[in-house]
């Protein structure tokens, strides 16, 4: 068998709508990983969201969070890379954001390269829109949450990934000033499992592409097969020899597949795995 990797999204791809594993899954993948298939993810999540939807999955391998601004092994505490934005940069994005009325959640670590553990997600305190509060409900308790009183206060840390939340045409005439600029990767979707539009901005450099292509060099891999469903895994699939969407994915991804997979509801991601990782 070629020495091929494996790599997931997660949300609208191997994740069901509950924002878990199904059952099936994690009895399929866990077996097939125990049969020696290399297999791990590319998510837009945060280390801790992706275990918490992962639960019970036996991942072994290093995987890439924040849409590539972060590859982080779970099994050995270790940060193998991280993207940041320089200070000119992260001052700029905010400005643009800010000209539209937009207040994002900024992800950064206080020092170093030392991101679990010392990861943030701060906000402006009192600015939150409709959507950020939402979005802070669903994550009450988290250690990470930092509301602070100042822009200054916003940007003190090593910055790697802003996230928007809001109406479309608000955080869409953003994206049209964002998008064009050549130092930022600009992500616009209608969130998963609500009506909000998101945007996430990270450097240049962190995308699931260069990620992904990081960890087949780093692993030794001859191959990389992918699976996705939106508009974050189109660099992914541009660096993978083989990618496949699920039937649940945006229509355009699915003509940049090399094939169509079942939807994520009903375990597309494992079916296929079990019918074609071992495949001689």
């Amino acid at each position: 068998m070629m020495n091929t990797l494996y790599v997931t999204d997660l949300d609208g791809t191997l994740l069901t709508k509950e924002e878990r594993v199904s059952d099936y899954s994690l009895v399929h993948l866990n077996a097939l990983i125990a049969r020696g298939m290399r297999f791990t993810y590319a998510t837009a999540r945060s280390v801790g969201s992706a275990a918490r939807a992962l639960r019970g999955l036996d991942v072994r391998l290093p995987a890439v969070y924040y849409n590539g601004g972060l590859i982080y092994d779970r099994a050995t505490h270790e940060t193998l890379r991280a993207c940041c934005f320089d200070d000119a940069l992260k001052c700029y994005v905010l400005t643009v954001l800010e000209e539209y009325g937009i207040m994002p959640f900024v992800y950064g670590a206080a020092s170093g390269k030392e991101y679990v553990g010392k990861e943030y997600v701060a906000w402006r305190e009192g600015k939150e829109s409709f959507g950020m509060r939402r979005y802070l409900e669903r994550r009450s308790g988290d250690p990470r949450l930092l509301a602070v009183p100042s822009d200054e206060a916003l940007l003190a840390g090593h910055i790697f990934y802003y996230k928007c939340i809001g109406p479309k045409e608000q955080i869409e005439q953003a994206w049209n000033v964002l998008k064009y600029d050549p130092r930022v990767m600009c992500i616009f979707h209608q969130e998963m499992y609500q009506n909000d539009f998101w945007m996430e901005v990270s450097p240049r450099e962190a995308t699931k592409a260069n990620a992904v292509a990081y960890l087949k060099s780093v692993l030794g891999c001859e191959r990389l097969v992918c699976f996705g469903d939106t508009s974050n895994d189109s660099d992914m699939f541009d660096a993978c020899e083989e990618k496949y969407a699920v039937m649940n994915a945006d229509a355009w991804l699915k003509e940049k597949a090399t094939g169509v997979i079942g939807y994520c509801e009903e375990d597309g991601v494992a079916k296929w795995l079990d019918e074609n990782a071992f495949r001689s």
